[in-house]
C-alpha cells in the first residue's frame, strides 16, 4: 500500500486516537425503508427514516471517529437537531441513486447539490461516492467519475472516500460468488489509484468460509489499493463482520466503515432509543476495540 500524497487532507480527522477508523454510516436511503417495512404494515414515511437517523446519530456518535450521512433524509436535519458528538467528524455521501426494478442502485453520478464549500462551511471532514463495477460496462465513465469526485473533493479540502461495489452485468445475467468476488478485486486494481484519500472496500468471500481465504482475499485488496482502506458491512452475516474486520485489519485494511453493522438489529424496535443502547452501542464499541488492537498489533 502506498503513502497517501503529501497534499492529501489530514486523515486524522477521521480516525481514533490509535489511527484506526471506525466511521460510522447512517446513509442508507430506500434499503432502509424497505428495512423497515419488514417490522410493519403500513407505509414507511420520510419523516420515520429521519427520526430513525437522528436518534441512531446521538446514540452511536459519541462512540465513532466518524458519521456518514446523505442529503435526502439526514444531512440538514441532523445538523440542526446538533446530536452529532463532538469528537466524531462528519462525512457527507455525495451520490446521487437512480433505482430500477432490480435495484435499489442501478445507476449512480455525483450528486452536485452537496456542495463541498458548504459541507466544509458546516464543519463537515469529508465526502463519499459510491460506485458501480460491472464487468460489462465501459471503465472509462467510472474512472472519470471518481477523478472528478477527488477534484471536487480537494477544491474544498475534503478527505475523498470512495466506496467501489462489484455489481453484475447490467442485462441481470446472474454471477456466481467466485465472479462476484472477482469484481471486487479487479474495482480495487481499477479505481484504488486515482488518488482517492480512502478507499471503502466489501469484504472479499462476504467474510465467509475459512479464513485463510478471507486473509488471502483482503491481502490482495491491501496489494491494489494505493491509500488507506477500509471495510463495509454489507452482504457479511451480522455475526462474522467482528471476525471479517479482525481479519482485514490484520492483513492491511485500516478500519471500518459500516452502518447495517451495527444497529440493523434494532430496525423495527418499539423503542428506538432503548435498542441502539442496548445493542448498538457494545457493538459500535466491540467493532472500535478490534479495529484498535489491530492497527496496535501491526505497529508492535
Amino acid at each position: 500500500m502506498t503513502t497517501p500524497s503529501s497534499t492529501a487532507p489530514d486523515l486524522s480527522a477521521l480516525t481514533r486516537p490509535s489511527g484506526a477508523f471506525a466511521m460510522l454510516a447512517v446513509d442508507q436511503r430506500e434499503a432502509l425503508r424497505a428495512m423497515f417495512a419488514g417490522h410493519q404494515d403500513g407505509p414507511v414515511t420520510d419523516e420515520q427514516i429521519t427520526a430513525f437517523k437522528i436518534d441512531a446519530v446521538r446514540e452511536l456518535t459519541p462512540h465513532a471517529s466518524a458519521v456518514l450521512l446523505e442529503r435526502q433524509f439526514a444531512l440538514d436535519a441532523v445538523l440542526a437537531a446538533g446530536v452529532i458528538d463532538p469528537g466524531c467528524s462528519l462525512i457527507a455521501a455525495a451520490d446521487h441513486f437512480t433505482a430500477d426494478e432490480r435495484e435499489f442502485v442501478a445507476e449512480v453520478r455525483i450528486d452536485t447539490e452537496v456542495e463541498p464549500a458548504r459541507i466544509a462551511a458546516v464543519g463537515g471532514k469529508a465526502m463519499k461516492l459510491l460506485v458501480l463495477w460491472r464487468p460489462d460496462e465501459d471503465p472509462a465513465g467510472r474512472i472519470a467519475m471518481v477523478e472528478e469526485f477527488v477534484g471536487r473533493c480537494r477544491s474544498a479540502g475534503l478527505i475523498s472516500i470512495i466506496e467501489p461495489l462489484s455489481r453484475g452485468s447490467r442485462d441481470g445475467t446472474p454471477r456466481t460468488a467466485a465472479e462476484w468476488d472477482a469484481g471486487v478485486l479487479a474495482a480495487a486494481r481499477e479505481l484504488g489509484g486515482l488518488g482517492a484519500d480512502v478507499y471503502k472496500a466489501e469484504v472479499p468471500l462476504h467474510g465467509e468460509g475459512d479464513e485463510a481465504g478471507v486473509r488471502r482475499g483482503c491481502a490482495a485488496l491491501n496489494e491494489a489499493i494505493g491509500s488507506p482502506w477500509v471495510v463495509l458491512s454489507s452482504g457479511v452475516p451480522h455475526e462474522l463482520f467482528p471476525r471479517a474486520v479482525r481479519l482485514a485489519c490484520e492483513e492491511g485494511a485500516a478500519g471500518f466503515l459500516a452502518g447495517r453493522a451495527v444497529w440493523r438489529t434494532v430496525v423495527g424496535a418499539s423503542d428506538i432509543t432503548g435498542a441502539l443502547r442496548r445493542d448498538a452501542v457494545p457493538r459500535l464499541r466491540e467493532l472500535c476495540e478490534i479495529v484498535d488492537t489491530a492497527i496496535a498489533g501491526r505497529r508492535s
